[in-house]
């Protein structure tokens, strides 16, 4: 929605252009972007020219982004930082080419993250949400989002982004709401919503379900226990140490497990049909120690002969891996480990116990029983709740699915006949493979912060990727049909991090497809993760975070953005090194003392013309003008094909060796018509080429020139 008390008539001088209150860079000194940024960003701000319906004229032809909305509850991070920065350098880019561009800024509800930030908060006062009640925090967390939901986006100003901040969306807001019950209405007119109980990934302490995209994975030790079960005819439990690979003479057939905490709730044994081992064991019956029941032993091609003895116990209730085999073979299933973590549906033994509790009792009995045949150290990975890291825990539950098989289907067909590219290409196999190989989405949370589902006694939100996949057309209006929505749907790029192509790209695709009619944009440019200097993840809680923030404040937001892009060469994870920043600063430095060169050198009111450059001109000139032009086509080439880092290395080559260290040392001795055109056309030029990466200084340079009367951000890009 717009905002009508935003400016869009800016305080002007009488040539037209904004008041220039930026330090004048004649006073001599460094480039002190203290000075500068908060001024230009105000100069901008007032100017009217992120709104798109106030640019001037353009093209006629529309360039959108929409913002990748961070969470309410987030601050900056050194991947906003990287994503935004390219997103800015592409809307800079065509807004100067005359494309009528849009960067719709937003925020996100952010349903765990938020309920969990704001329970934090109250447990320092002693009070759960419980003892609140559903309508006490709800209240709570709306105050939460208007102390600090905004926080986030006034940062992204301090980076320079131009967004069109009267354009700014929620995804909790009014309008935003009625989008996902419309959507959610839809899909169950379509079939393609259901409820069911299946097994899902269950996070203990957060109480709710998460989709497998929501799952981190981390690696841990452990103990691979090798437990025997006794062969179903031997029930008497003669305990012969017999290995199962001599199956003739065999009692017992061992699995291998790390959680035989889970195995009260087996009703399998699982070997591969093809390994030899146990061929003449498949269909025969095993006894399940300690619950003292037969259980089958099944063959399934998903097993690995490699892995512990090759033979696996089956616990479909609590194992997605487990409950494709039981849905195969037609095996029951038996729940033993409740919502809290309890054991459930065993014997009094072991009902209330906790799940570590269990897995101690249990390994003791079995040792007992002399069922366990040896332990191993063992690592592996282990899934975890992308929010609050605890361990996942699979489980029946009751829960909304939304069937994906014919939205994935849409998805696939424009894909593959290239209606979105991928940026790099590589990603688009990545996206494929995903689609063709998707399960049915469990959209439905056990939390009170987010969007109800509808339904008389619906407790249940929505998963916050639900809302979040239609972000592209809801934040323009849909499902009304909004001027917005007409004009700027569908989009043009998004920007993304590999971690999110699944969980929301490929989930905007299908549901674009599926409510517009039309992909929700035509590019796709998965950028780099940036990781630590010697390629850790980098992480607040790890202690290898970098505020992106105090990265400003120490070498100031061009030279944070350039030295970002700088290492950036396609999704190639960048190993950050802070230095390249301060190269940023002093490259930053540098301009601001040839532009201070130049305008001192050709004179302040020397309108400079290319056109009227003597035919006589020297060859020095001639050969700067033809490598500036080399570099436009270079650069604008680069831009293009969203290989950024490749730009900045190429403007950094010319601007600080061709111009200052060949071109700007020849000029000093001269004093003549030719080199004064050619400073002041080079700086003019080079100039337009830095904005979209260094767009505060060379604004603030751009103010000096006594010539120009509009501001350089809406300036004709060099051709």
């Amino acid at each position: 929605m717009k905002n009508k008390n935003s400016a869009t008539n800016p305080a002007t001088t009488d040539s037209g252009a904004p008041q220039n209150d930026a330090p004048s860079l004649l006073r001599g000194g460094p480039y002190n972007p203290k000075e500068v940024e908060e001024k230009i960003y105000r100069l901008w701000e007032q100017s009217g020219y992120f709104n798109p319906d106030n640019l001037p004229k353009t093209n006629g032809q529309n360039y959108t982004i929409m913002i990748a909305p961070p969470n309410i509850t987030g601050s900056l991070h050194m991947g906003h930082a990287l994503e935004n920065t390219i997103s800015d350098i592409l809307i800079r880019f065509h807004r100067m080419r005359g494309y009528k561009t849009l960067w719709l800024p937003g925020i996100d509800h952010a349903g765990i993250a938020t309920q969990n930030a704001v329970e934090k908060e109250l447990k320092k006062q002693g009070l759960s949400r419980h003892d609140l009640g559903k309508e006490e925090f709800l209240k709570k967390i709306w105050e939460w989002r208007e102390k600090y939901g905004n926080i986030i986006l006034d940062q992204l100003k301090k980076l320079g982004c131009s967004l069109d901040w009267s354009r700014t969306r929620f995804t909790m807001d009014e309008k935003y709401q009625e989008a996902v019950r419309t959507a959610f209405e839809h899909y169950r007119k379509r079939g393609l919503i259901y409820q069911g109980e299946r097994v899902v990934n269950w996070c203990i302490k957060d109480q709710t379900a998460l989709s497998d995209l929501e799952l981190e994975y981390v690696e841990e030790k452990s103990t691979l226990w090798y437990i025997r079960y006794p062969i179903a005819k031997n029930s008497k439990f003669e305990m012969e140490q017999v290995r199962c690979q001599h199956q003739r003479n065999s009692k017992f057939i061992t699995v291998a497990t790390t959680r035989p905490e889970t195995m009260l709730g087996d009703t399998a044994i699982a070997v591969n049909p093809k390994d030899e081992r146990y061929k003449n064991l498949i269909g025969q019956k095993a006894i399940l120690p300690i619950a003292d029941r037969e259980i089958p032993i099944v063959a399934d091609s998903l097993i690995d002969m490699e892995f512990g003895t090759g033979a696996v116990k089956v616990t479909p209730a609590h194992d997605l891996a487990d409950n494709e085999i039981a849905f195969k073979n037609q095996l029951s299933s038996l729940k033993i480990i409740n919502e809290v973590g309890k054991i459930i549906n065993v014997n009094e033994e072991f009902n209330g116990l906790k799940i570590s509790e269990a897995r101690t009792k249990i390994i003791d009995r079995l040792k007992e029983l002399d069922l366990i045949e040896k332990e191993e150290e063992f690592v592996h990975n282990v899934a975890k709740c992308y929010r609050c890291d605890s361990t996942i825990e699979p489980l029946p539950s009751k829960q909304w699915f939304l069937k994906m098989k014919p939205l994935a289907e849409k998805a696939i067909e424009a894909i593959e006949k290239g209606e979105i590219t991928y940026e790099p290409e590589r990603w688009k196999a990545i996206a494929l493979d995903w689609l063709k190989n998707v399960r049915d989405w469990c959209v439905s949370r056990q939390i009170w912060w987010g969007h109800q589902i509808p339904g008389e006694n619906e407790e249940d939100t929505f998963d916050t990727w639900f809302s979040s996949a239609l972000w592209p057309f809801a934040a323009l209006g849909w499902p009304q049909e909004t001027k917005d929505l007409k004009e700027f749907y569908p989009t043009t790029v998004i920007t993304s991090a590999r971690d999110i192509l699944h969980l929301w790209i490929s989930r905007m695709i299908f549901s674009g497809l599926e409510f517009m009619d039309q992909p929700p944009f035509k590019t796709i440019v998965v950028h780099a993760t940036v990781l630590t200097k010697d390629g850790k993840r980098m992480s607040k809680s790890l202690g290898t975070g970098i505020d992106p923030l105090n990265l400003i404040k120490k070498y100031g937001a061009d030279a944070t953005r350039f030295g970002l892009i700088y290492q950036t060469f396609g999704s190639q994870d960048i190993h950050f090194n802070e230095n390249v920043l301060l190269m940023g600063k002093k490259f930053a430095n540098k301009l601001w003392n040839i532009a201070r060169f130049i305008l001192i050198k050709t004179e302040s009111n020397l309108i400079a013309d290319i056109k009227s450059l003597p035919s006589d001109a020297d060859k020095q000139s001639l050969a700067l003008l033809n490598k500036l032009d080399e570099t436009t086509k270079r650069l604008t080439d680069n831009l293009e094909k969203y290989k950024f880092g490749e730009a900045a290395h190429i403007l950094y080559d010319f601007i600080w060796h061709d111009l200052a260290d060949q071109y700007l040392e020849y000029s000093k001795t001269k004093n003549t018509e030719d080199v004064k055109i050619t400073l002041r056309h080079a700086l003019i030029v080079i100039l337009k080429l830095l904005h979209p990466f260094m767009p505060f200084i060379t604004e603030a340079i751009w103010r000096e020139m006594p010539d120009k009367d509009r501001l350089l951000m809406i300036s004709k890009w060099p051709e």
